[in-house]
């Protein structure tokens, strides 16, 4: 088989693969960066709920700075498309997406009602971010309301869940280790996978280059065969010089003629009729050969030009395919390493707040950023204990996990109230007792906060204590000590490590609360001093206190002008 007609071959197969490969690209690269109308127009085309249900949800989430009305339109179309496919994660994204369009038209109650719906959907699709985020959601919407009750119920609400499906912390950070190390050897896989891309690519160069030598094989050829050409030309314009010659001679016979007997003529015509019949078939031998060598000279240029045009197109589309896998393998490695570096840093996150729920914002970031924390003196820190009246007896009325229920009830409470106060720590709880401190900053800070807090506290106490005696149940009743002065603060323990205070400041709180009554906030006078003008106050006498003689005691009645 002649070279030509097998470069034509492979040249036509390499010519259709390829044209499908950019057929590909052009399709997936019209499908990239769409806006709003884009999407509109898209949705209008789409076929399937799902195509649909994702279309419509991306476009309320474009929309929820800007049209809000149109947002909550497309959110509530793509929410009942969920619904019918009883696709539980999207109906549990949606509502939340409802829930935000609410609070971002500052409706709280339409807000409220789609992130509950939100709640029970991700407590039904084991969801652990979105029941976290709609419980942070309503709590702030009932905190905002100053309904702390409902807010610390909520919050509860998704403590018993978490303890119910056995999702704790400890399983969460083991979690996030074993997703961070599968996250590594993905990587590590993709790394390899870009090598392995990159070879390919360098394979693919190394055609383009065969094929471009190929493309001025041909390119010569074509110039010679445009020589020849020209050549054929001038053999044509001899070749008509001679037919005219050959009428001049046909004339100069006829006057011969004219001039030549009867019998002479005839014999003259015999053999001129013989020789023009010899010339003729000289002619059309000539003719022939001419028209098949310009039919072969045709034919020739022809598969040339068809031969360059395959080349030409082989080499444009063989560049489009080399940038098109090297555009697929970045944005696909960089689409995964971002979706693993948000992933990684969402548990960071994860941790950052666990170890916040442990230690004071500074501390922490001290402790991550060093290892260590040193200890330091802070002169205006108030410092709160309670406990509670009768423990002993109470206790022996109930059983060990009623005792323990409502301990952790009355804790989890009294954390959620000083949550409230962004300068107020939690420091421990001891047995029965609770201990909070506030002015842990190198600024200084009044105790007002803290004396709310107490308050809050002992009225919370007080509706328990309503509800529990009207079923005829033990109750808790609990008395607080405040008191104000400098105490040391640092991080003890290695393994278990945990964040304390000292100080005559720590002792004076603890003697302020042994010595107040049931439902009552006791405060030293130093505490008292700093609130006078916000509270009122009740002056009770005097007690003695460690290394500082007698202190003036009084109670925290109510605020003023409340």
């Amino acid at each position: 088989m002649p070279p030509g007609v097998v470069h034509l071959q492979l040249t036509t197969q390499i010519f259709m693969k390829n044209i499908l490969l950019l057929f590909f690209l052009l399709c997936v690269y019209g499908l990239t960066g769409q806006s709003v109308t884009e999407m509109e127009a898209q949705l209008k085309e789409a076929t399937t709920a799902s195509e649909k249900l994702g279309l419509k949800y991306q476009i309320a989430s474009l929309l929820i700075n800007k049209d809000r009305d149109k947002a909550e339109d497309y959110a509530k179309d793509a929410f009942n498309l969920a619904k019918d496919k009883r696709d539980t994660g999207m109906q549990t994204q949606v509502s939340f997406l409802l829930g935000r369009i609410y609070e971002k038209k500052r409706n709280n109650r339409n807000a409220k009602v789609w992130f509950e719906s939100s709640l029970n959907y991700a407590k039904a699709d084991k969801n652990v971010d979105y029941i976290i985020k709609n419980v942070e959601k309503i709590s702030n919407i009932y905190t905002k309301d100053r309904n702390y009750r409902e807010a610390y119920n909520v919050a509860e609400d998704a403590f018993q869940y978490f303890s119910t499906t056995g999702q704790s912390v400890s399983e969460m950070r083991s979690n996030y280790d074993v997703q961070k190390a599968k996250i590594t050897r993905q990587e590590r896989e993709l790394l390899k996978q870009k090598e392995q891309l990159e070879k390919q690519i360098a394979l693919l160069e190394g055609d383009r280059e065969k094929l471009s030598r190929k493309n001025s094989t041909l390119s010569r050829k074509t110039k010679e065969l445009q020589e020849e050409n020209v050549q054929i030309q001038d053999e044509k314009s001899m070749v008509e010089e001679q037919k005219m010659l050959i009428e001049e001679e046909n004339e100069r016979q006829r006057g011969r003629i004219s001039s030549l007997t009867k019998s002479q003529l005839e014999a003259e015509l015999e053999k001129e009729q013989l020789e023009n019949k010899n010339l003729k078939i000289e002619q059309l031998q000539q003719e022939s050969e001419m028209k098949l060598a310009a039919a072969e000279i045709e034919n020739e240029r022809n598969k040339l030009y068809f031969y360059g045009l395959l080349g030409l197109a082989g080499l444009l589309i063989l560049t489009a395919v080399l940038l098109y896998a090297r555009y697929r393998s970045k944005k696909k490695s960089a689409t995964e390493l971002k979706e693993k570096n948000t992933l990684i840093e969402n548990e960071r996150k994860r941790s950052d707040e666990l170890l916040l729920n442990i230690l004071p914002e500074p501390i922490a970031a001290e402790l991550k950023e060093n290892g260590s924390a040193k200890a330091k003196k802070y002169s205006d820190t108030t410092v709160l204990f309670t406990d509670f009246i009768n423990f002993t007896a109470i206790a022996e009325k109930l059983t060990p996990e009623q005792l323990v229920d409502e301990l952790d009830n009355c804790f989890k409470a009294f954390d959620f109230i000083i949550s409230q106060y962004p300068d107020i720590e939690k420091i421990k709880t001891i047995g029965d007792a609770y201990m909070a401190a506030s002015g842990l900053t190198e600024r200084r800070t009044l105790p007002t906060n803290m004396v709310k807090a107490a308050l809050e506290m002992q009225q919370f106490l007080d509706e328990v204590k309503a509800e529990r005696r009207a079923r005829g149940l033990p109750y808790f009743e609990a008395r607080i000590g405040l008191h104000t002065g400098p105490v040391v603060a640092g991080v003890v323990g290695i393994n278990k490590f945990a964040y304390d205070i000292w100080g005559d400041t720590v002792n004076i709180a603890a003697r302020m609360e042994s010595n107040c009554e049931a439902g009552k906030v006791n405060v030293s006078e130093t505490t008292k001093n700093l609130v006078q003008y916000q509270f009122e106050t009740t002056y009770r006498g005097k007690i003695r206190a460690k290394n500082k003689g007698e202190v003036d005691m009084y109670y925290v009645a109510e605020k003023l002008g409340s």
